[in-house]
């Protein structure tokens, strides 16, 4: 499956303006959600190809999310991609332990993002 739809979840405007804008050059086609409500209802609008979720968000947390998603059996095999600037090791197994395929510290690298994606498409 190669990717080309993307959901990006994140609470800063500013993170998901400059992902979507990084993304959408490289030819991805992105959708975006400021909390964890608003990225369900998007994945019932539009199955995304792969989900890049933050960690720190007000409500339900991108850890919760991402365990949410991945036990759904809806969503299940949609891969995701933690991108947070939670950098410590414990938060990458706890992500990883979640469901998440993958784990990004922010500030983002975009040669290390979209190599990320490429190995899950």
């Amino acid at each position: 499956m190669s990717i080309q739809k993307i959901l990006l979840v994140d609470d800063s405007k500013t993170e998901l303006h400059h992902l979507s804008d990084l993304l959408s050059k490289r030819g991805y086609a992105v959708r975006t959600a400021e909390n964890g409500e608003e990225a369900m209802k998007r994945l019932e609008e539009e199955k995304p190809d792969l989900i890049l979720m933050d960690v720190v968000m007000p409500g339900q947390n991108g850890f919760q999310l991402t365990r949410a998603i991945t036990r759904d059996e809806r969503y299940a095999d949609v891969p995701v991609i933690i991108c947070t600037s939670k950098n410590q090791e414990t938060d990458r197994v706890w992500g990883m332990r979640q469901g998440a395929r993958d784990y990004v510290v922010k500030p983002v690298k975009a040669d290390e993002l979209i190599a990320k994606i490429k190995a899950l498409g």
